[in-house]
C-alpha cells in the first residue's frame, strides 16, 4: 500500500489545493494499491500524459515523454518541488508511434517507426517547437514491433532498438530484431546486437558502460515458456537467439534446428514469461540507500495473452560485482488487481537529479514519482 510519512498528507494536500487544475483527477488514480518497500513512497507527478511511453530529461530540467497510439510528445515543466507537473504541453503530434526520446546538446531525438527526428534547442521553443527535423528515414516501416526505444550512449552514438515485424520468423539480421546505433546526424550506422526478437528498454551501467537491454519473448508457447530476458552486450554484433533459441535454452520448433542455442549469448536473467518486460535502469541517484545504488529497475508491463496475468510491476535487479545477477525482487507492484483488473501498465523509468526514480504509465496516461525517507 501507499507509505505516507507524518504530516506528509497535509503537505500533500497543499500541493493540490494550489494545483486544483489537477487535483480530481490526480485523485482518481488509486495508488494507495501500489506496495512499495518500507521508507519509499509514491507519488503522482501528472496523469495528464495520454499513452505516456519513453522518458527524457533535458539539461534545464524538462520532462519529455513520448506516447504510441497517441502520436504525440509531451513536455512537463516540473514544479520546483519535484511533487506535481506545472504543466504539460504538446511539443510534437502526428508522428507514427513516437514511443522513444533522446536527448544530446539540447536538441530532442524522437522515433517515429521508419524515422528518427529532432526538434533543436527545444527547451528554448516548448511553446512554439516547429516541425522536427529528419535525422535517418532508413529504419524498417512495419509497424508489428515497429515502436522504438532509443538511448544516446556513452560513445554520443544514438542507440535505436528494431523488433521482429512478427511473433518469430527469419528475416534479414542486419535489418530486423538488432539494436543499432548511429552518429548524431544519422550517418554511420551499424549493428550493435543480432538475435534482439524486441526490446524497449536499455542502459548503460555506471563505470563500466556496458549495454544492458530487455527482451521480449515469443508468444504461443504456452504460458510459462519462453522467459522474458535481460541482456548484457559485450562485444559489438553479438547474437542473442533470437529467432534460433529463446532464453539461452529454449530451442524454437520451427527455425532451431538451423541454429543451437549454445551458439548465442544466453540471457544474464530470465525475467518470466509474458511480463513484457520494458524499459530498464540503472539507479544513478544517492536518494534511494545505498543498497540500492546501481541496481537495475525493470517496467514490466503485463501479459496480454496469458491464461493469468503476470506483470504488472516494476522490478529491481540486484548485481554482484562480478556484474552477474544475484537477486531480483519485486519493487513495485499493485497495478494489477487480485481478481484481474488492471489500471495502470509501468513502460519506462527515470532517475531525477534529486535521487527520486519516475515511472512512466501508458494505461493510467501518468507519470509517477518514487522517493524515499528512511522510516
Amino acid at each position: 500500500m501507499r507509505r505516507f510519512p507524518d504530516g506528509w498528507q497535509a503537505f500533500l494536500g497543499a500541493i493540490l489545493f494550489c494545483a486544483a487544475q489537477f487535483a480530481t483527477a490526480r485523485d482518481a488514480l488509486p495508488i494507495e494499491r501500489l506496495a512499495l518497500p518500507p521508507g519509499f513512497y509514491v507519488e503522482v507527478l501528472s496523469d495528464q500524459v495520454p499513452g505516456a511511453r519513453g522518458m527524457v530529461l533535458g539539461p534545464r530540467g524538462t520532462l519529455f515523454v513520448g506516447s504510441r497510439a497517441q502520436g504525440s510528445v509531451y513536455a512537463i515543466t516540473l514544479d520546483p518541488s519535484r511533487a506535481y507537473a506545472a504543466k504539460v504541453r504538446t511539443v510534437a503530434s502526428g508522428l507514427n508511434m513516437p514511443v522513444g526520446v533522446a536527448m544530446r546538446n539540447g536538441a530532442l531525438y524522437i522515433s517515429a517507426v521508419s524515422r528518427i527526428v529532432k526538434l533543436d534547442d527545444i527547451e528554448s521553443h516548448l511553446e512554439n517547437p516547429g516541425k522536427p527535423i529528419v535525422v535517418y528515414d532508413k529504419l524498417p516501416t512495419e509497424s508489428h514491433h515497429g515502436w522504438r526505444y532509443i538511448a544516446f550512449g556513452p560513445d554520443q552514438r544514438l542507440y535505436v532498438g528494431v523488433g521482429a515485424p512478427c511473433n518469430v520468423c527469419k528475416r534479414d539480421e542486419n535489418r530486423y530484431a538488432i539494436i543499432g546505433s548511429m552518429k548524431p546526424d544519422g550517418t554511420d550506422w551499424r549493428v550493435m546486437a543480432r538475435g534482439v526478437r524486441n526490446t524497449v528498454g536499455f542502459d548503460w551501467q555506471p563505470g563500466t558502460n556496458a549495454l544492458w537491454f530487455t527482451d521480449n519473448g515469443r508468444d504461443l508457447l504456452g504460458d510459462d515458456v519462453p522467459d522474458d530476458e535481460l541482456n548484457r552486450l559485450t562485444s559489438a554484433g553479438e547474437h542473442f537467439g533470437f529467432p534460433y533459441c529463446h532464453a539461452g535454452d529454449v530451442s524454437d520448433p520451427d527455425f532451431g534446428r538451423e541454429r543451437a542455442c549454445r551458439a548465442s549469448t544466453p540471457p544474464k536473467a530470465k525475467l518470466g514469461a509474458h511480463v513484457a518486460a520494458l524499459g530498464m535502469h540503472f539507479y544513478i541517484g544517492k536518494q534511494f540507500p545505498e543498497a540500492y545504488r546501481g541496481s537495475i529497475f525493470i517496467a514490466e508491463h503485463g501479459s496480454w495473452n496469458r491464461s493469468r496475468k503476470v506483470g504488472y510491476r516494476v522490478m529491481r535487479i540486484v548485481l554482484d560485482p562480478k556484474g552477474n545477477v544475484a537477486k531480483q525482487e519485486v519493487f513495485a507492484q499493485g497495478w494489477l488487481g487480485e481478481d484481474e483488473t488492471v489500471w495502470g501498465r509501468p513502460v519506462d523509468l527515470l532517475t531525477l537529479p534529486d535521487g527520486s526514480l519516475l515511472i512512466s504509465d501508458d494505461h493510467a496516461g501518468a507519470i509517477y514519482r518514487i522517493t524515499y525517507r528512511k522510516p
